[in-house]
This record gives structure tokens, sequence and C-alpha cells, in this order.
């Protein structure tokens, strides 16, 4: 068998969901756990529904409550700050790939505590600053920075608190 001929015996073994069990099945997955759209909608594509099922099942799911994108927004960033230990960079970018509106974007980064966003950056610089050990302090710092820059926190911020670090 041929590569392109063994690509459709995998797509063409897939197995396709019905309207009803589609609707069973994704009504599991968003009460599992917080869901956005995208992720709604990858899931029943994948099971092979059509768009208009896909409609159907969406509309469904949101009059029952089972999707809401506020709530997902909200219990996500709870959870990579809360959790993760992650900036609002971070999060906002991944808010975005999830093609997550900025409206709630914005509100769910600005319900976190300012206070307890510097303790968690001066958290994870001062862990960071003590396990590196690197002699020269330019690229002990740089190190330091790029860690932070990953986890998502702002550049101004970071500057801020390496200085700081640096100087003590």
């Amino acid at each position: 068998m041929s590569i392109p001929e063994k690509g459709n015996a995998v797509s063409s073994s897939k197995k396709k969901v019905g309207f009803s069990q589609g609707l069973k099945k994704i009504s599991s997955y968003c009460a599992y756990q917080e869901r956005c759209l995208m992720e709604v909608q990858n899931k029943l594509e994948e099971w092979g529904l059509t768009s208009s099922d896909t409609d159907k099942i969406i509309g469904k799911l949101l009059e029952n409550d089972f999707l809401n994108e506020g709530r997902f927004v909200e219990s996500y960033v709870r959870g990579k700050f809360g959790l993760k230990k992650w900036g609002k960079v971070r999060i906002r970018q991944e808010l975005k790939m999830r093609e997550i509106s900025d409206d709630l974007i914005r509100d769910a980064l600005e319900a976190i505590d300012e206070r307890e966003y510097q303790e968690t950056l001066k958290f994870l610089a001062d862990r960071k600053w003590k396990l590196t050990r690197e002699p020269d302090l330019y690229k002990k710092k740089a190190k330091v920075t790029r860690f932070l820059a990953f986890r998502g926190f702002e550049p101004d911020l970071i500057r801020n608190t390496v200085d700081e670090l640096a100087s003590t």
C-alpha cells in the first residue's frame, strides 16, 4: 500500500458520529471541564459531523449552558496564573489562539490581583536567581529574564525585578 492509500485508509476508517450521539458525547466533554467554542467545534469536526449538525449542537450547548466562553476564560486565567504561574502576556496569547474575544480576555486579566501578580513574579525571579549557577552577572540576568519572559510576564516588570535582584 502506498503512502497516499495508507492515509486514505486511516481517514475512511474513522468512525462517524450521528447528531444525537454527538450531542451526548460533546455534552460529557463540556461537563468534564470548561471548553471554548473552538475546542468544541474542532472535536465535532473530528467526529465527522456536518456543519449544520455542528451548529445545532453548539446552539443546544449554549442554550443549556454547557458552553460559556466567559466562564471558560475566567477558569483558564485562574488556572494558568494560579497553578502554572503564567504571566498575562502568555495567557493572552494562549486565549487568542483559541479565538477568544479581546473584551473577554481583557476583563479576565483585569481580575488578577495586581499585588498577587507582583508577588508571583518576584517569587519566580528569586527562585530562578538562586538556582542559576552563573558567575557572570550579565549572563545570569539574561537567563532569569528569558525564563520570566517565557512564563509570560511583561518586559518592563521583568527588567525592574531582575535589576532589583542583581543589586542585592
